[in-house]
């Protein structure tokens, strides 16, 4: 949030009379994508799990029907392996705190592969919302028919059809809020989650004592792979055998389980500090969680749900059968069924959600770089949202839905296109990154070998082999998934053609992606309203930090690298001479915008809230102390001028602090550099 104020009378005059001193003030201007606000790792674990967390009820049946009884030993192995792909994550956004494919990728191997990268990242997200809707549809429709049955009606819901019905309601309605800019926030996100983890907990409780009444046995190690699955290798002997193929192929048709590991490059912004620790943690929640869900309730529908009637009545729906098949009496079944709907349509209408917000953060980030068309970021007039993206991927989404016929193991076999090539574009490039050495790295993905040579540098053995082994499993998905691979390459050309054209219409204007300036909308408010409590300063301690050129934060660095949890507040002085006033002149500069743009990156960096001001004043000082008054501040930071010493900083900010007219306010001062932290209290 940035606030513009503008004095117009000059310092040192009817200094007795400090609201006279001030002057008139216009009209102030609210920048509100400058605010940042930071979530804790449990809030940023709870947004990426409600992705994640949806595939675990869809991926069983997709799997089985793909490889048959041995598929949770391949979710098991694909759950394990995502803790190598989210390190991979985790690395990249040690380097960049917005560490997504398309930055990642753009830095290590140029623009055309990084759009051709993120062509295929959109092509995951579009399908998220599809498979999502679809999968919610599912449950539902299959709950209204066992309560049809129940009550012996003749009445059944057709499942894909009317599960495709619910997934385009779904998709509608999550579009709409979007263009009216209502997305889930981290709450509901942690909401949800709570939720879930009731019903995991439930759900695995009961199948501990189903299964210790009843007798179970784990499901037999065996492939059996349908010519679909096998797409064009389904004459080649060697693919249906426990062999390094049919374990590949296996593995591939099981993938699309870690769908969702972007999510945690986009949301590393919003980490609280200390970022990179809190990072770690979120990564590790996720893994837990994403092993106890998603493993265990594969596990527990083969070894609980009877094989005459899993796949052909619960294919589609395996944690509701899984409820229909527990111990205890009908009614209690029936009542967790409900429960387990209930909580599959909030975490999978949730995901529809992050498919949409997703999808538009990712298109917008390429706009913003010269990719897309700017026609594109054309604000809502009412709302100020991309209303445009966001009718692009409601549309695409409603298309997928429309041309899948609801059908959820078509959608899954597409949807591993983009999940396993953008994992094979993003570790590749962190890999070269390694080599290049352009780019400080707080954390590496473990197995690092140090070759014995003189000047030698470390070998990323963890690295190397995970992407072996992603580019093996897209490379075999290519020839086994047919529908995956014709929609898939045809989709990641179209968009990657639109991207051509759209940056040669544009003029291929070339920017240093990640230093282009921010979007700020601006808000109009009335004058008299700069206070803590309508730029909601809400905390008993803030702080004031004054800022000015865009090259030289140290002193903010500095700053933030000690422990605080007061409320900052970055100020820049717009200079003017004299009395004139510039009400007609622009009320954002493109030197404020650079500024500001900075700041909210440096504060991104070190997961720290900031509230940008501008003040509009013929002396820089007094302006700073001016609003360090209004705003209760208890303490200022400055740099080190270039033109006076610390000492002469300090009594300038002491003499005009003195004609603010309070002498029971104090307040104190610090003059910071990298070799210099001179204190004062005044």
């Amino acid at each position: 949030m940035a606030v513009t104020v503008k004095p117009i009378q000059p310092t040192g005059l009817n200094q007795s009379h400090p609201q006279a001193l001030f002057g008139k003030q216009t009209t102030a201007i609210v920048v509100t994508t400058g605010m940042l606000a930071f979530i804790s790792f449990w809030r940023a674990s709870a947004i990426v799990l409600c992705d994640l967390a949806s595939t675990s009820y869809y991926i069983g049946g997709i799997v089985e029907q793909a490889c048959g009884r041995s598929a949770p030993y391949f979710i098991l192995a694909v759950m394990l392996f995502s803790y190598a792909v989210r390190a991979v994550y985790v690395e990249s956004c040690s380097m960049f705190t917005r560490g997504g494919v398309y930055r990642v990728v753009k830095e290590a191997m140029g623009p055309t592969l990084a759009k051709i990268s993120v062509s295929a990242l959109m092509f995951d997200y579009i399908l998220t919302g599809p498979i999502s809707g679809v999968s919610a549809g599912q449950y539902l429709v299959g709950l209204i028919n066992e309560l049809l049955k129940l009550a012996h009606s003749g009445i059944i819901l057709p499942p894909d059809f009317s599960a495709a019905f619910f997934a385009i309601a779904v998709t509608v309605y999550f579009w709409h809020q979007n263009i009216l800019g209502i997305e889930e926030s981290s709450g509901k996100a942690m909401r949800i989650m709570q939720v879930t983890t009731v019903m995991a907990v439930i759900m695995i409780a009961w199948c501990g004592i189903t299964m210790a009444v009843r007798g179970a046995h784990l499901p037999p190690f065996e492939l059996r792979f349908t010519a679909d699955s096998l797409g064009w290798l389904a004459n080649f002997p060697a693919a249906r055998t426990i062999g390094a193929i049919g374990i590949l192929i296996a593995f591939g048709h099981s993938i699309l389980a870690m769908s969702g590991e972007e999510s945690l490059a986009q949301i590393n912004r919003e980490i609280e500090t200390p970022k990179l620790k809190n990072l770690l943690r979120t990564g590790l929640v996720i893994f837990l969680y994403s092993m106890l869900l998603t493993s265990l309730v594969s596990f527990f529908a083969v070894m609980i749900i009877p094989d005459s009637v899993r796949m052909s009545q619960y294919g589609n729906d395996l944690i509701g059968g899984l409820a229909m098949f527990m111990v205890g009496p009908l009614w209690a079944r029936l009542a967790l069924r409900v429960f387990v709907v209930f909580v599959g349509f909030l975490i999978l209408a949730g995901a529809v959600n992050t498919a949409i917000v997703g999808s538009t953060g990712v298109l917008t980030r390429v706009a913003e770089d010269g990719v897309l068309l700017d026609w594109f970021r054309h604000p809502h007039k009412r709302y100020g949202t991309n209303y445009r993206i966001v009718n692009l991927v409601a549309g695409l989404q409603i298309a997928t839905i429309v041309l899948s016929r609801g059908e959820i193991y078509v959608l899954g076999e597409a949807y591993a296109f983009g999940v396993i090539w953008s994992f094979v574009f993003k570790t590749l490039s962190v890999l070269v990154l390694r080599y290049r050495e352009k780019y400080k790295r707080l954390w590496r993905m473990p197995l690092n070998l140090r070759w014995f040579r003189p000047g030698g540098q470390d070998f990323p053995l963890g690295l190397a082999l995970t992407f072996l082994v992603l580019l093996l499993t897209a490379v075999i998905n290519l020839f086994t998934k047919k529908v995956a691979t014709i929609s898939g390459v045809g989709f990641t050309l179209a968009l990657f053609v639109m991207f051509e054209i759209s940056e040669r219409f544009n003029g291929h204007v070339e920017h240093v992606y990640g230093e282009e300036p921010e979007k700020f909308n601006l808000e109009l408010v009335e004058e008299g309203e700069v206070d803590p409590v309508h730029l909601g300063l809400a905390a008993q301690h803030k702080r004031l930090i004054a800022i000015r050129d865009p090259g030289n934060l140290t002193h903010l660095h500095r700053y933030l690298s000690e422990p605080d949890d007061a409320e900052l507040i970055a100020m820049t002085v717009r200079a003017e001479r004299g009395l004139a006033s510039s009400e007609g002149a622009q009320v954002f500069t493109d030197h404020e915008e650079k500024l500001f743009s900075k700041v909210v990156k440096v504060c991104e960096d070190h997961g720290r809230a900031v509230t940008p001001l501008v003040a509009v004043s013929n002396d820089q000082i007094y302006a700073i102390a001016r609003m360090a008054y209004l705003l209760d501040v208890e303490e200022v930071v400055m740099g080190v001028s270039e033109r006076f010493h610390p000492d002469v900083q300090l009594e300038n900010f002491a003499m005009h602090w003195g004609s603010l007219g309070d002498s029971e306010r104090h307040i104190k001062v610090r003059v910071l550099s990298d070799t210099r932290d001179i204190r004062a209290e005044i």
